[in-house]
């Protein structure tokens, strides 16, 4: 969080209304705002953690030989079933989300994840171990799908781009826990030497179920239930030192009222039918559902689940090597994604994108050569080469795959839509996980190296329609990004509500 000081706010839209000198780092409430928002933050972390796990996992021989070596569709079926659950709870989600609120659907989802998580450590065959994961993707979806929302609703509007953007990058820090748990535990001759990373899975989820009580809810989501005395409440003791009279607070609200009412009105945005029902809204599922499977379709999911063959295809078979490796890229990539997640907003969403498929598709292209060549002559140069662009490969893909995806969904889908918009983008991430997950293992076994020349070839794709389709949404508030898949009359509409009801409440007071 410290970087949000940095922030430009100069060309913001609401930046008349804010106090210059209400900061993160000097104002308590808005430190108190930002200590809730991480407690929302780790969501991302639990779902990292279990792919870095499974990933550490594949290089214990306690884990391999209790589970009877598993490889081909059964390995892909270890992987993939966690997103089998996550699909079973997506008819769900949305519905949970804006019917109960997003912090007591998160309150669920965790609880879940608790009693899967125990349910893991304590597996005795298969079906267990099979069931429990099940049970973690189930719940996690819930937690998933209202957390990232409650963080872009709740935020201080100056640093919402940031946080909402460091949500996805904290997937890291659970793959950074697991790595090295898995490291750590490596030596353990027992079954505890996969237990104990079984265990920490649950961590995240137990914070959230004991401190999450007090974390206030979605002023939207307040609003849209009638609640308004509540939603300026929140907004006025987080945004505004407990001042319901501050500009901020008016404008906020103001905004939250018009959006509502355009999108029941105006644009009729209420059903799964709405998704695709207007121009504006085709041209953001069209975005939406793109960004979700570039997201996992981009090479990154070799590494992210299956490092240890892509180390085999090179000669570096050594476990404890393997391991170590993993844990050092998963610190890279979370200081490169927490990175990019302070800069959304000083260089902006498109140009991201666009820097991070020309970046990923020239290191890719290199790795794929590299790999091909050990495998022609077994030179040990050609397999470091090859681990120094997984590494450059990932930076690039960090830039906007890792921070923005779940940020730039969220911004742009109204609030009416926000659940469903959301559940979709996630629906999507599974299903190419799952995809994923039972192909890589397959091909990889089957052409090698080879496979990656799919991947070098699909991220030219991605580049191109990054730079034909994703829209600047930089620097606006949270209901103005929404609005202007709607047209100029839509952000108009929404941006100068404020205006009319200052000029309404002003002729009242006269």
């Amino acid at each position: 969080m410290g970087a949000g000081a940095a922030v430009a706010t100069g060309n913001l839209a609401y930046s008349h209304v804010l106090d210059p000198n209400r900061k993160w780092y000097n104002n308590k409430r808005i430190i108190l705002l930002n200590a809730w928002i991480v407690l929302l933050l780790i969501t991302s972390s639990t779902n990292g953690y279990d792919g870095s796990m499974m990933n550490g996992l594949q290089s214990l021989s306690q884990w391999e030989s209790f589970f009877n070596n598993p490889h081909g569709g059964t390995l892909g079926l270890f992987n993939a079933i966690q997103n089998i659950g996550s699909l079973a709870a997506y008819p769900f989600a949305p519905y949970l989300s804006d019917g109960i609120g997003r912090r007591r659907t998160i309150i669920l989802g965790a609880t879940i994840m608790c009693i899967a998580t125990i349910l893991q450590t304590a597996a005795q065959n298969f079906g267990m171990f099979i069931g429990a994961r099940f049970l973690i993707g189930f719940g996690l979806t819930f937690a998933a799908n209202a957390a990232p929302m409650l963080v872009t609703e709740l935020s201080y509007p100056i640093y919402r781009a940031p946080l909402t953007s460091v949500y996805n990058s904290l997937w890291y820090s659970g793959a950074i826990i697991a790595a090295w748990t898995t490291f750590g535990t490596f030596k353990i001759s027992s079954t505890w030497a996969w237990r104990v990373p079984s265990a920490l899975q649950g961590l995240p989820s137990v914070l959230q179920i004991t401190l999450i009580w007090w974390c206030p809810e979605s002023p939207r989501w307040l609003v849209s239930k009638g609640r308004e005395a509540e939603a300026e409440q929140i907004l006025a003791y987080y945004h505004a030192d407990g001042n319901a009279q501050d500009p901020l607070i008016r404008y906020e609200l103001d905004e939250i009222k018009a959006a509502l009412e355009f999108d029941r009105n105006v644009a009729d945005n209420v059903s799964w039918k709405s998704l695709i029902s207007t121009p504006g809204n085709r041209k953001r599922m069209r975005i939406i559902i793109a960004i979700a499977f570039f997201s996992q379709w981009s090479g990154n999911g070799l590494v992210s689940y299956y490092l240890n063959k892509v180390f085999d295809g090179i000669g570096i078979t050594n476990p404890t090597t393997q391991l170590l490796i993993n844990g050092i890229l998963q610190i890279w990539n979370l200081g490169w994604a927490l990175m990019a997640s302070f800069l959304v907003d000083r260089i902006g969403r498109r140009v991201l994108f666009i820097t991070s498929g020309i970046g990923m598709t020239v290191m890719y292209t290199l790795q794929t050569a590299l790999a091909g060549h050990f495998q022609k002559t077994g030179n040990p140069a050609s397999a470091h080469g090859v681990i120094a662009f997984i590494f450059l490969y990932y930076a690039a893909y960090d830039l906007a795959f890792t921070p923005l995806i779940v940020t730039y969904t969220l911004e742009i889908l109204p609030y009416n839509l926000r659940a469903k918009g959301f559940n979709v983008f996630n629906f999507c991430i599974s299903l190419s996980l799952i995809f994923n997950q039972y192909a890589n293992p397959i091909a990889l076994d089957a052409i090698q190296w080879k496979y990656y020349v799919v991947y070098c070839c699909w991220l030219v794709a991605e580049t191109v329609f990054c730079y034909f389709f994703v829209v600047e949404t930089k620097n606006r508030s949270l209901e103005e990004t929404a609005a202007l898949f709607d047209g100029d009359d839509a952000v108009e509409t929404i941006a100068g509500h404020h205006v009319v009801a200052e000029a309404e409440k002003g002729s009242l007071e006269k």
